[in-house]
C-alpha cells in the first residue's frame, strides 16, 4: 500500500513535533511504499519526501493535492491539527475517493489551552487559541475517519470534550525511543561535563518550541530549583540543553549552565549518557504533552528520572518508586528530592533497571510502528 505521512516535521528542529513522524515513518517505510510531507524533510533519507516550507494552510493543501495526483496514496496519515485539516480539505477538493484518511492527535490541544487559561498573561489570546483548536480538532473528529492518539489519556479525554460516539475508531499508539538511545548506555564516549566535575550533573532538555510555552515553564522551574539549592549543596550542577542563557531575562545562579541546541545526534546522546540524573520539572499548568519524548529518552539511556506528575502525563505505566521518582509541584519539594537522590544514587539503580526493561519491551519505535501498521491493515476499510 502507498502511505503518505503529512506532518509539521522540521529538520531544522529535530525534536518535539519532528520525532513522531520521523521515527514512525522510518519503520513504516519497511512495510509501505511511503512518502513524507512536512515543513522541512531534508533529514528524511529512508523514503520519498517533499517539503512544504511554510505553516500556511493553503500551502499544505496545495502540496497534498499535488501528491494525491503524483503519488496516489491508499492512506493519508495526517499528524497534528494543521496537517489534518489540510489533508481533509485537499481530499475533499480533489474528490479523491481511493484513499483513507487517518488523523494522529499528539495531544488534545484545546485541553492544553484551557488548562493554562487561568495563569496566562494574555487571556484573550489564549481563549482565542482554545476556541480555534477546539473547533479544528472537532472537525477532524467528526469527519468519520480513524484517529490514532499518542496516549491513552487523550483517547479517554476525547469523549469528555466532544459529544462523539466514535470511540471504536480511536486507537492509542504512544511514542517510542530510537535504537541508538537503547544502545547508548553501553558505548564509551568522552565526558562533555568534565569541566564541571566533581559535581553531579542534573540535565533538563528544554528547546524553544513553536507556539507552546511548556518548555519555558520547565526552564523557569529549573532556575528556581537551582537557586534554592545553590547555597545548600556544592556538588550538584544543572545543565539545560536546547537553549542559550542569552534568551533569558532573569539572573542565573552559578550552579546552572545553558549549552544551547546540540545539532549533532552523537553529541546530544553523549550529553545524556554522561549525566547523573534527568529532570522533568513541569508545573501543573504546563500541560506537558511533549514531555513524553524527553521522559522516554532519559529512561532509555538508563538514568534516574525525577518528574512532577504533569511531566509524566501520558506515561502512566511508569510509576513512582518503581521506575522513577515523582514529586509535587513545589520548588522546595522537587529540589529536596534532587538533593536526596544525588546523595544516594546507587540506591535507585533498581528503578533505573526496571524502567530500562520496560522501555526495551514496549517502547521501541519499531513496536509503535507495528501497532500503527496493524491499525492500517486490520481496521481501515
Amino acid at each position: 500500500m502507498r502511505l503518505l505521512i503529512v506532518s509539521t516535521l522540521d529538520s531544522d528542529q529535530p525534536f518535539g513535533a519532528f520525532t513522531r513522524p520521523f521515527y514512525l515513518g522510518q519503520y513504516l517505510a519497511k512495510q509501505f511504499d511511503l512518502c513524507q510531507l512536512g515543513l522541512n524533510c531534508a533529514s528524511v533519507d529512508y523514503a520519498k519526501s517533499t517539503s512544504v516550507g511554510s505553516r500556511s494552510l493553503s500551502a499544505y493543501v496545495h502540496k497534498i493535492q499535488e501528491y494525491i495526483t503524483e503519488f496516489s496514496p491508499d492512506i493519508i496519515y495526517a499528524q497534528e491539527t494543521l496537517p489534518g485539516i489540510a489533508a481533509l480539505i485537499a481530499v475533499t477538493l480533489s474528490r479523491y475517493k481511493k484513499c483513507q484518511l487517518v488523523f494522529d492527535f499528539h495531544t488534545l490541544s484545546a485541553f492544553e489551552y484551557w488548562t493554562r487559561l487561568a495563569t496566562t498573561t494574555n487571556k484573550l489570546q489564549e481563549f482565542k487559541q482554545f476556541i480555534k483548536t477546539y473547533l479544528a480538532q472537532g472537525v477532524l473528529l467528526f469527519a468519520n475517519c480513524s484517529i490514532i492518539a499518542a496516549s491513552a489519556a487523550t483517547v479517554k479525554m476525547i469523549p469528555q470534550w466532544y459529544p462523539t460516539r466514535l470511540n471504536h475508531n480511536i486507537y492509542s499508539v504512544g511514542n517510542g525511543v530510537s535504537e541508538d538511545l537503547l544502545q547508548a548506555p553501553f558505548i564509551s564516549t568522552p565526558d562533555p561535563y568534565e569541566h564541571l566535575r566533581p559535581a553531579k550533573i542534573a540535565v533538563v532538555i528544554a528547546p524553544k518550541t513553536y507556539q507552546f510555552p511548556t518548555n519555558d515553564m520547565s526552564v523557569d522551574m529549573t532556575i528556581q530549583i537551582a537557586k534554592y539549592l545553590q547555597y545548600q549543596v556544592e556538588d550538584i550542577h544543572f545543565v539545560v540543553i536546547g537553549r542559550n542563557a542569552e534568551d533569558l531575562i532573569s539572573s542565573l545562579p552559578k550552579n546552572i549552565t545553558f549549552i544551547g541546541f546540540l545539532p549533532s545526534r552523537s553529541d546530544f546522546i553523549a550529553h545524556l549518557v554522561h549525566t547523573d540524573i534527568c529532570l522533568l520539572p513541569f508545573p501543573e499548568t504546563a500541560v506537558a504533552g511533549g514531555a513524553r519524548n524527553k521522559a522516554l529518552d532519559y529512561l532509555a539511556v538508563k538514568k534516574l528520572v525525577i518528574s512532577t506528575w504533569e511531566g509524566l502525563r501520558g506515561l502512566e505505566e511508569f510509576r513512582h518508586q518503581e521506575h522513577l521518582l515523582v514529586t509535587g509541584y513545589a520548588v522546595e519539594e522537587f529540589a529536596n528530592t534532587v538533593k536526596e537522590a544525588v546523595t544516594n544514587l546507587q540506591n535507585y539503580q533498581p528503578l533505573v533497571e526496571n524502567a530500562y526493561s520496560l522501555i526495551q519491551s514496549k517502547y521501541s519505535w519499531q513496536s509503535m510502528a507495528d501497532r500503527v501498521a496493524e491499525v492500517f491493515n486490520n481496521h481501515i476499510k
